[in-house]
């Protein structure tokens, strides 16, 4: 680590407003593509923006530094209003406090099953250990809410995350209606993960019920082990010789993607003939790779740590080749599936598809001693 490394890098608060403004674009039209939204985005932005003659340019200038001398407080999103006090940032690099108390809220077998039920389809929650994913279910609370009733108003600081159990809520931006939620889903995050104010207003349409989380407990869980995550994912990703051509950029990028998963020995992790659903990355552990010759499975080989395997089906489309099985104990691994390989390692494939040349000839060599036998 640098000498510099203790010091705090800040994002500049005109960049928190675009890059919320653009989550916020993203989630509620949700395009196929966040590349190409992301340009489409960003030149409207460009051809609708004003233009700034010299004066107001120098004017702009010196207020930017009459703020910065101010330590002016950051500013608020067009057409919205803030309540109070800013919410105070949060470091997760800095925050070395293992035992950091996260609220708990006492649950019946039925709200916990509910509750369960509810957030199995959060891509937020996807990257959690067992262990931290029950620290979520014990730190959301509900909330009973009926119609008309305001959960988040636009302008106000951020207190807490909600998923959605039941009930329908429209969504407003400067009292425009720009989408509505039907019994799932979830809302309140990305004034959390930003640090910025409420971006838009939600109401609620019917009775219904919610599960929320607050600031401090969504901060601690969600942020720090992202943050842990990402620096464990680095290091793994840093040992495959394949991926020294990222960019570190795409390297961050692949590491937020991974998806942690875990077997017991003499689990299977993949079936040969199966359609390919992603790769792997061995974090911990052993696995054997074997072949169906003659009714029977025949070991063709053992990948250990910083290996990977499954990412052929992906290049050549077709079934599996092979099955993996977890051994020699508990085996972890890093999970990238299929849409998320195209995005990232899609200009990999010819170097992915030199290794196909050798597997072929590895599984030939096989079946003609096996044979011979």
């Amino acid at each position: 680590m640098s000498s510099d490394s203790s010091r705090r890098i800040q994002v500049p608060e005109k960049l928190k407003e675009v890059l919320l403004q653009f989550s916020i674009a993203f989630l509620v039209e949700q395009p196929p593509d966040v590349i190409d939204y992301a340009v489409e985005y960003f030149s409207k932005l460009q051809a609708e923006r004003p233009s700034v003659t010299t004066t107001d340019q120098s004017t702009d200038d010196q207020q930017s530094i009459n703020s910065q001398e101010a330590d002016a407080e950051p500013p608020v999103i067009q057409g919205t209003r803030r309540k109070s006090v800013f919410a105070e940032a949060y470091d997760p690099e800095a925050d070395d406090d293992d035992d950091g108390a996260t609220a708990v809220f006492p649950k019946t077998d039925e709200q916990r099953a509910r509750l369960v039920e509810s957030v199995k389809n959060v891509l937020l929650f996807r990257s959690l250990d067992k262990e931290q994913m029950n620290q979520v279910l014990d730190a959301m609370f509900e909330r009973k809410v009926q119609p008309l009733d305001y959960i988040i108003r636009q302008g106000d600081d951020g207190d807490n995350f909600y998923v959605i159990e039941s009930g329908v809520y429209k969504v407003y931006i400067d009292d425009n209606h720009i989408n509505t939620y039907t019994h799932t889903g979830l809302f309140g995050e990305l004034a959390l993960l930003y640090n910025m104010p409420r971006a838009a207003t939600v109401q609620a349409e019917t009775t219904g019920l919610l599960w929320a989380m607050d600031r401090q407990t969504f901060r601690r869980i969600l942020l720090k082990s992202a943050f842990r995550k990402r620096k464990m994912y680095e290091e793994l990703l840093n040992s495959v010789p394949m991926l020294k051509a990222l960019q570190n950029y795409e390297r961050m990028n692949l590491a937020d993607a991974l998806v942690s998963k875990s077997y017991e020995n003499g689990e299977r992790i993949i079936k040969q003939g199966d359609a390919a659903d992603g790769m792997y990355f061995i974090e911990e552990g052993t696995v054997s790779v074997r072949m169906d010759q003659d009714d029977a499975e025949v070991e063709i080989s053992q990948l250990g740590k910083g290996q990977y395997f499954g990412e052929l089906a992906l290049v050549t489309h077709r079934p599996r080749a092979a099955s993996v099985y977890a051994t020699g104990g508990i085996v972890k691994l890093a999970f990238l599936d299929t849409e998320a390989f195209e995005r990232i390692l899609g200009y990999l494939t010819d170097i992915l598809k030199r290794n196909v040349v050798i597997y072929e000839q590895m599984y030939t060599d096989m079946a003609r001693r096996n044979t011979n036998l």
